[in-house]
């Protein structure tokens, strides 16, 4: 794998909308393909729960679908991923823009879907607590992506 070239392949994340429907989102993550249905994480993801960039999954080529798709995480890299939603969406100089240099801070990387919709990553060596505290501080909108906030509390924490 050459870390300077672009990543090679796609895998597909079907994640289910949490009211009663058959409905699901469909995400597709840029990823490297490692062979024997294995592929690493190259972007963050927007809808997927409980994986990060960085992480091997497991994702056998799927023909309905036309992807690899995902089945499960492998291994772990150590990364984390929470998603900020923020109205008014960011602007220089504005809450939002404060709140995210605030981050940057801290050691989080992101992408926006928009500017008002921001995925952090945060890498092994940032102190998550810390983050999670600061993001609670700011009264901004956030959840818990991977960790979920299930797998951080528990089901009953719900």
């Amino acid at each position: 794998m050459d870390e300077c070239s672009d990543p090679d392949a796609k895998v597909l994340f079907r994640v289910s909308h949490d009211d009663d429907s058959d409905s699901a989102n469909v995400e597709t993550l840029w990823a490297w393909n490692l062979g024997d249905d294995r592929y690493k994480l190259d972007n963050l993801p927007y809808f997927a729960y409980s994986v990060s960039c960085g992480d091997i999954v497991y994702a056998p080529y799927d023909k309905v679908e036309g992807f690899p798709t995902f089945q499960q995480v492998l291994e772990k890299s150590g990364n984390r991923t929470i998603r900020v939603s923020f109205d008014p969406a960011l602007e220089d100089g504005n809450d939002a823009d404060k709140t995210i240099k605030g981050l940057v801070n801290l050691g989080c990387e992101y992408e926006g879907l928009n500017r008002g919709y921001i995925v952090l990553n945060i890498g092994p060596q940032a102190d998550f607590e810390k983050i999670s505290d600061f993001l609670i501080n700011s009264e901004a909108n956030f959840e818990y992506a991977d960790p979920s906030y299930e797998e951080l509390y528990g089901e009953e924490a719900v």
